[in-house]
């Protein structure tokens, strides 16, 4: 049987950082695998760059993690509307196609990953619903500060681009995951990802 810390190492190597390293270290001690998903906004095409997030997937599912990739389409369009809404559907498509052809010449084991796209779920009655709560209790200096080094910079900013951090603090709840991996540019949503969490928990929203 694999050592607690063989997974732990796999999981963290070669990470700028890690937030949360006792929490995790406490989830690999139960007797289900650790969920962790990645999203992508299908903003434009997939390239060579990717291999970068997929190679650290890899590892993940090498230590047994349960991984869900999130092509975040509805966040492509609050994005400025890198991508247009008629195209959405179709931008999904090419990049679940683009990123298993990149995991297959990687040998990465499929068995534990799993593909979803945004809309699916997050047009949904409960999201919604859960959105309008968020809403409620989100100041527009948090979601300014959470989004501001991954969502288009403009001079007369959208609305919009308030949205883009709050549906993906409001992602991990409704994905159920244990943890989120992404670039240090995301950082401050992962922490507004982690008080949305505390607060849906305690409130019993959801």
């Amino acid at each position: 049987m694999v050592s607690d810390c063989v997974p732990h190492e796999l999981i963290v190597r070669n990470l700028q950082e890690v937030v949360g390293d006792e929490e995790l270290h406490h989830l690999l001690k139960r007797d289900q695998p650790l969920t962790v998903y990645w999203g992508t906004a299908t903003t434009g095409k997939p390239h060579v760059a990717y291999f970068v997030p997929i190679i650290k997937l890899a590892d993940m599912l090498h230590a047994g993690c349960k991984v869900i990739i999130l092509f975040a389409d509805l966040h492509a369009y609050l994005d400025n509307m890198k991508a247009p809404w008629s195209l959405l559907r179709y931008r999904t498509q090419y990049y679940e196609a683009v990123i298993k052809g990149m995991l297959k010449s990687a040998n990465v084991p499929l068995e534990r990953l799993h593909f979803i796209r945004g809309a699916d779920y997050e047009l949904t009655e409960v999201y919604s619903a859960d959105l309008y709560r968020l809403l409620a209790i989100a100041s527009v200096h948090d979601a300014r500060k959470a989004g501001a080094e991954v969502v288009k910079q403009v001079s007369n900013p959208l609305v919009s681009g308030l949205l883009y951090p709050l549906l993906q603090a409001l992602d991990e709840i409704h994905l159920g995951v244990d943890a989120q991996f992404g670039g240090v540019d995301q950082r401050k949503i992962f922490m507004l990802a982690e008080k949305v969490g505390l607060h849906f928990l305690c409130r019993g929203f959801g």
